[in-house]
């Protein structure tokens, strides 16, 4: 599958390295590809590609979103005809200050993407922990596999998602459309209090016991 990454730090950097080593075709997308965001991607990631941000998402099948969520509006604007009728996956969350919800609760950030690109298909997942989990997700020992929560609209990008969830160790949830992203983004919110200030292990995951 041909896959393009709008952002490459903690989050998209190890996601979109877990994608290209499952044959997938992975692409940055970057305006410059000297930058030192892409310099330091490529270094640790050297079997990464680039390209311009139009010729990636043009070409991709699938985009993830992975910048900081303050930065959707600019980086989105300058493909938004190029994403249309293509999935995008949301990874970005709104945090305000004090770690709370940066849209106030009013409104996902999932929401507030679907609205700025319409004509795409947005999927929220890879979310709700932190990248310690997109560097590493194995949990060995474990009958179990951590779970990766997503939602959206469209119920074939949605199985092409739970699809690459799967690939990269996951047992993929569809919890609804695109309305639970909020509950979604108050999980990562969550996660990040519990580690970032209580001091809890990163190395924390969701399950899902079925009986």
């Amino acid at each position: 599958m041909k896959i393009a990454f709008i952002g490459y730090g903690n989050v998209g950097g190890p996601l979109a390295d877990h994608l290209q080593r499952h044959g997938h075709i992975v692409m940055l997308a970057a305006r410059d590809p000297k930058s030192e965001g892409v310099k330091k991607a490529l270094t640790k990631y050297p079997s990464l590609k680039v390209a311009k941000p139009k010729d990636a998402v043009t070409h991709a099948e699938v985009i993830f979103l992975a910048t900081p969520f303050q930065a959707n509006e600019e980086a989105l604007k300058e493909v938004a005809s190029e994403l249309k009728g293509k999935i995008l996956v949301d990874c970005t969350n709104p945090v305000g200050p004090g770690l709370t919800h940066g849209l106030k609760s009013e409104v996902s950030g999932s929401e507030l993407v679907q609205n700025l690109v319409p004509e795409a298909k947005v999927v929220k997942a890879f979310t709700i922990y932190g990248f310690e989990n997109f560097e590493n997700s194995a949990y060995p020992g474990y009958n179990v596999k951590p779970v990766m929560m997503y939602c959206g609209q469209d119920a074939a990008a949605k199985k092409t998602v739970n699809e690459l969830i799967a690939q990269l160790g996951w047992e993929p949830l569809d919890v609804g459309g695109l309305e639970q992203a909020l509950h979604l983004e108050h999980m990562t919110l969550l996660w990040v209090r519990m580690v970032r200030v209580n001091g809890h292990s990163p190395n924390m995951v969701w399950a899902v016991l079925k009986r």
